[in-house]
């Protein structure tokens, strides 16, 4: 009697469940937690947006004005962070833990789209250069040609010359002229 695996070809199957190459694999579990980098990078850039305006300042003053008028006059016993205000402290120190490297995010996200802007403008002015120089060979070629072909002016004189050669045969009959009459 034959095996599964070699009634149907493969010898290197040993798994009882086939593995389908149609089908994407089952996630497996990990202990990082998978995130999108372009959309944290979105969020990265709107925070520090947001960490760059007045308003954040406006609303940051608020926040430790009330923290500390609270912590100051507020009941002994719904005072949460005394005088040294060590728990505002910490809080400072946290917001801004996480601040500089999402600003640093959204600097490096920006720094590369620049990147990305300034070789299409270089391409953008090569193209430029190139045509420039291609309408500049042609306008030459154009005006070299110009000056082969017969102008308004040049005709006319072409013919007063002409007139002219003809009312001096007149004024001046050549010899054949008189013996043919």
């Amino acid at each position: 009697m034959r095996s599964r695996a070699a009634a149907t070809g493969s010898s290197a199957l040993t798994r009882s469940a086939r593995v389908r190459l149609d089908q994407p694999r089952a996630d497996r579990r990990r202990l990082l937690p998978v995130y999108d980098p372009e959309a944290f990078g979105r969020l990265s850039e709107r925070v520090a947006r947001f960490l760059g305006t007045g308003r954040f300042i406006v609303w940051m003053t608020l926040v430790i004005v009330l923290w500390v008028l609270w912590n100051v006059f507020a009941p002994a016993h719904l005072r949460w962070d005394q005088y040294p205000f060590i728990f505002l402290t910490l809080m400072l120190s946290l917001q801004a833990s996480y601040a500089a490297p999402l600003i640093l995010l959204a600097q490096n996200r920006q720094d590369d789209r620049d990147r990305v802007n300034l070789e299409q403008d270089r391409k953008q002015n090569e193209r430029s250069i190139a045509d420039t120089e291609y309408l500049t060979r042609e306008i030459a070629a154009l005006r070299m040609g110009l000056g082969e072909v017969a102008t308004r002016d040049w005709i006319r004189s072409e013919f007063q010359d002409l007139i002219k050669e003809m009312d001096d045969r007149r004024m001046f009959p050549q010899e054949s002229d008189e013996g043919d009459r």
